[in-house]
């Protein structure tokens, strides 16, 4: 099954329980996600997003459950990274022509200046038991870097509901594997590899999502929030977590990271990693011990090291 959503596709292989119902699903999986693209894209100006944006400063808003859980995850890895991960930097994303509106040239640094010194989730207050979030004035939100996650993460409890609990859901490279395929494997998934060379990497997707960032596909379009420079070393970097919501923002965080507060923070956070970096000899790849932990030789049988 699969359709189009956040400018890329989704995808769903699922083993059908009894009695299934492929066009009361489809209709499902269409109508949940309009409904967080209604409240997290910064593409539609009516979003919630889109309206918090535009808000005059002092202005509390009341946030949806999906919004309030994306935002609070957000906050959360947003204090633990350091601020290499920060929602609150749609101005930096828009200059750049991640946004909406095209641009004919790269911003210059005043503009830039302007934007680090306006955004960030610093600026925010957040009432987490009246789930609203006050706008102090010309701050713009971005949810680029955990909404798809979070949107796998939904879809996966939709397919639960539904009685499917044997999927592997995909929206644009973020992946969550529930169960197990009819054959009694794991979804079996492979890292993305963009650089010649460097070994692929498979995974099994066992009640576990994975997060890929990087700037293979679309170009260099991660934002280091702390210098609003696009980010240049990082190649692909993948997070496999419990939840794909979770991976998706750790990816877009150790992303940002240099190669070696990214290894730091990842073995703080016991993260499973696998990057692909740049360097002056071509490109490296740097495996967690977290994950290396969880490696295996397919013809020894035995852990590799790392």
């Amino acid at each position: 099954m699969g359709g189009e959503t956040m400018g890329t596709r989704w995808h769903v292989r699922l083993a059908a329980p009894a009695n299934f119902d492929r066009t009361a699903l489809l209709a499902i999986i269409d109508a949940r996600l309009e409904t967080i693209l209604a409240q997290m894209s910064h593409w539609r100006a009516n979003s919630v997003l889109g309206r918090f944006n535009r808000s005059p400063g002092g202005t509390w808003c009341a946030l949806p459950a999906d919004f309030a859980r994306v935002y609070q995850a957000a906050l959360d890895v947003a204090e633990r990274s350091g601020g290499a991960f920060d929602p609150a930097i749609g101005e930096l994303v828009n200059l750049w022509g991640f946004g909406p509106e095209p641009i004919t040239s790269p911003p210059d640094e005043t503009s830039l200046a302007t934007a680090r010194e306006r955004g960030g989730i610093a600026h925010l207050a957040y009432d987490p038991d009246a789930r609203r979030l006050r706008q102090p004035g010309g701050v713009s939100l971005d949810f680029s870097g955990i909404a798809k996650g979070y949107a796998v993460d939904a879809l996966g409890a939709v397919l639960r509901q539904r009685g499917c609990h044997h999927a592997l859901v995909e929206i644009g490279g973020e992946l969550l594997g529930m169960g197990l395929r009819p054959d009694g494997d794991p979804w079996w998934v492979d890292l993305e590899t963009p650089a010649a060379g460097i070994a692929p990497l498979r995974i099994a997707l066992h009640q576990l999502g994975v997060g890929t960032s990087g700037d293979y596909v679309r170009g260099r379009h991660t934002i280091d929030p702390r210098t609003g420079q696009p980010v240049m070393h990082a190649l692909a970097v993948s997070v496999i977590h419990r939840s794909a919501m979770m991976a998706d923002a750790w990816a877009t965080a150790l992303t940002v990271e240099t190669p070696a507060s990214m290894q730091e923070l990842a073995v703080k956070e016991n993260l499973l990693v696998r990057a692909i970096l740049r360097n002056h000899a071509g490109f490296s790849e740097w495996i967690s011990p977290g994950l290396a932990n969880l490696l295996v030789d397919p013809e020894a049988g035995k852990a590799l090291e790392a």
